[in-house]
């Protein structure tokens, strides 16, 4: 079984409810939800002129490859109305992958871990709950190490 950490997050409509609807479809289309963080309100980042988001890291173990992941997740995001018209727009759901094992991934369609998980304090502070101690394959830092030294201070706030 593989073991991967996802970052969901939601900033239109009924936010929650979003959140909830994912887990119930990554249950459904992905595999075992073994751990979930707390949900984080946190200021939008990248472009900052739109609602707040919710976010929260779940961890799951599933017998699928990285690239049957990206394929189900993207499945999953379109099931519940996501429409990707510009970076960083508001946004039903978005559910990126922040771990594949320990894998190092970088193909023109998936990069693992997440390019810019180090930069962003909304993604590091719910997977810093859920696995402080896990090590990033490249830069070789514990979660929680990456969340001490981020430069990023947007709010992100445990509700």
């Amino acid at each position: 079984m593989n073991e991967i950490y996802l970052l969901l997050g939601s900033n239109i409509g009924d936010s929650f409810q979003h959140l909830l609807n994912a887990n119930s479809l990554i249950q459904k289309n992905i595999g075992d939800i073994k751990e979930k963080s707390s949900i984080y309100k946190t200021a939008a980042w990248g472009k900052e002129d739109q609602e707040a988001f919710l976010n929260q890291v779940v961890r799951i173990a599933t017998d699928k490859n990285a690239f049957e992941l990206l394929a189900d997740i993207l499945f999953i995001e379109r099931e519940m109305g996501r429409i990707r018209n510009h970076k960083n727009d508001p946004r039903i759901i978005d559910i990126d992958i922040l771990f594949f094992n320990h894998d190092i991934i970088d193909s023109p369609t998936l990069q693992v871990p997440h390019p810019l998980l180090q930069l962003r304090n909304f993604a590091l502070a719910p997977l810093a709950e859920v696995c402080p101690d896990f090590v990033h394959p490249i830069f070789q830092k514990k979660i929680s190490e990456l969340l001490s030294n981020c430069a990023d201070r947007l709010a992100v706030d445990k509700i």
